[in-house]
């Protein structure tokens, strides 16, 4: 007769076979397999600082710009607006000016707030100030958006398995297992990719500007040109209007294209409607000028406008390898950093010594298992034979879990699984100690069988869920290395409490109730 226990056997071991079927062929079902960390196949391991305090710079900037915009709508005079860490410096010119202001800032600006009030005569110096906390929602929003950009990349980029994730306020680990050229990654991760576009001041003097005196309003950017040889680069310089027409905020696609023309790679990008509609006014307005197509302060083409671009489409032209192309289409898909990051940590581990560690890790789980089952079937004879059943059981269990949960299997996660096997069969040893003891006082083997387990059964769960309680605190505030051994440790013992107590149990059971032993081997 199928017993409960017997049901929840065979429901867990098919279960567990099924998620376990992949790794060992991957072309018997598409699902995944058993994730492999930087230590076992090799890849790139970097820790990200984002540059938070730039996210707030640029939002001074962008609240100055849109100060100076919203001042010319209302009509109102000013002698200036500056920017100075956190304040915004104002001067403005009659009592009503500082009225008209004072209202603009309480309906638009409200996320600032007039720290003084200087007056002279006529004329009125208002420092706003960015409230600390303002700031530092700004810092955290930069740290998340940067976050959810570079997985977007990195997801584009064609890495299986990465592991993503926040450390710290303002640091981001990125683990990406497999990959083989680390340098493109990193070029690609660390990419600021702001776009914009800018009319070039063609009336400026360029010499003057590239020794040093640049004109008020404009800066002073560069455009590589590679010559035809692909060896050496030219650096030319445009006078570029600060003024930002446009900014890559509105992209909806990105995509690389072949010129027909001259069969080299470009980028075409699409805009939002109301990109669109800016993108057609801008052109509309600067027929016969140039604009300048700049990512990450770089001009990558300045095509003079020959007439209004209705539809929302542009092209980024820039000698590009196909490769490039790609890189730049992506990070555009992405979206731009909202601030700069830089690399602080940097480990890049080979495939070869991956392959030695797992050699290695098979090696030692191997050797542990045999002599563990050795001394099982040997010590506690037909009763110790049914513990190595459990323990084959208990490591196909955790290889189940590790699948079905998409845990990554770390170097430190195969120890965890050699120390498993050693635990194992602890509570075995706990279960046939006392059934030995049962034995002794005259029970028949069902009941000596039923005792052992009920009594050792509290015993068991008690010193299994402690250490499940270790490993779980181990998990949550251990890194890297330190997680890898967490997670395995705790699918061992949940496994090894499984074996033990239904898995074992139901094959004593079957062997006392339905074969009817009259003497157990233990």
């Amino acid at each position: 007769m199928l017993t409960w226990r017997g049901v929840v056997n065979i429901v867990v071991m098919v279960g567990a076979i099924i998620y376990l079927l992949p790794t060992l062929n991957a072309n018997i079902w598409p699902h995944k397999k058993i994730n492999l960390g930087l230590d076992l196949q090799g890849g790139m391991h970097l820790v990200l600082e984002v540059q938070t305090e730039k996210a707030v710079e640029t939002t001074i900037e962008r609240t100055v710009d849109e100060l100076k915009q919203e001042l010319r709508k209302k009509d109102i005079k000013h002698l200036g607006i500056s920017s100075e860490k956190n304040n915004i410096n104002i001067e403005l010119q009659g009592e009503e000016s500082l009225k008209g202001f004072n209202a603009i800032v309480t309906e638009i600006f409200n996320d600032f707030k007039v720290q003084s009030t200087t007056t002279e005569g006529e004329k009125h110096r208002v420092v706003l100030s960015l409230p600390n906390e303002e700031s530092l929602n700004i810092k955290k929003m930069a740290t998340e958006q940067a976050l959810e950009t570079i997985r977007n990349r990195i997801d584009e980029f064609g890495v299986s398995e990465p592991d993503i994730r926040l450390q710290g306020e303002d640091r981001i680990q990125i683990q990406l297992p497999g990959i083989k050229d680390t340098k493109r990654a990193k070029e690609l991760i660390g990419r600021t990719a702001r776009l914009n576009f800018q009319l070039v001041d063609e009336t400026g003097d360029i010499d003057a500007a590239v020794k040093g005196t640049v004109p008020p309003g404009d800066e002073l950017l560069y455009q590589l040109e590679v010559n035809n040889n692909s060896v050496s680069t030219n650096k030319v310089p445009f006078l570029i209007q600060k003024k930002v027409l446009l900014d890559g905020s509105t992209l909806t696609n990105a995509r690389v294209e072949i010129d027909s023309q001259f069969n080299e790679p470009y980028v075409s990008i699409e805009f939002d409607r109301k990109g669109a509609r800016i993108f057609e006014r801008v052109t509309g307005e600067n027929i016969k000028k140039r604009l300048a197509i700049v990512l990450d302060k770089n001009v990558y083409s300045a095509p003079v406008i020959q007439d209004k671009i209705a539809g929302g489409k542009a092209r980024i032209t820039g000698n590009f390898t196909m490769e490039e192309a790609t890189d730049l289409a992506i990070v555009l898909r992405a979206g731009a950093l909202p601030a700069p990051v830089k690399i602080i940590e940097e480990r890049t581990v080979g495939p070869t010594l991956g392959s030695d560690s797992i050699r290695m890790g098979l090696i030692s789980g191997l050797v542990g298992c045999i002599l563990v089952v050795l001394f099982m079937a040997v010590y506690y004879m037909g009763a110790g034979v049914i513990a190595d059943v459990a323990l084959i059981a208990n490591i196909t269990l955790i290889g189940a879990g590790l699948a079905a949960f998409q845990a990554t299997l770390t170097l430190p996660g195969i120890a965890g699984i050699v120390l498993t096997i050693g635990m194992a069969v602890d509570a075995n040893v706990l279960i046939y100690e006392r059934i030995r003891e049962e034995i002794a006082s005259g029970k028949t083997p069902l009941a000596a069988v039923n005792a052992g387990f009920e009594r050792a059964a509290i015993t068991i769960m008690d010193s299994n869920i402690t250490t499940l309680i270790v490993a779980i605190v181990l998990f949550q505030f251990g890194t890297g290395p330190v997680k890898g051994f967490a997670v395995t440790l705790a699918m061992g013992i949940i496994s090894s409490m499984f074996t033990a107590l239904i898995l074992s149990r139901s094959i004593f059971q079957y062997i006392v109730s339905v074969k009817k032993v009259s003497k157990l081997s233990i």
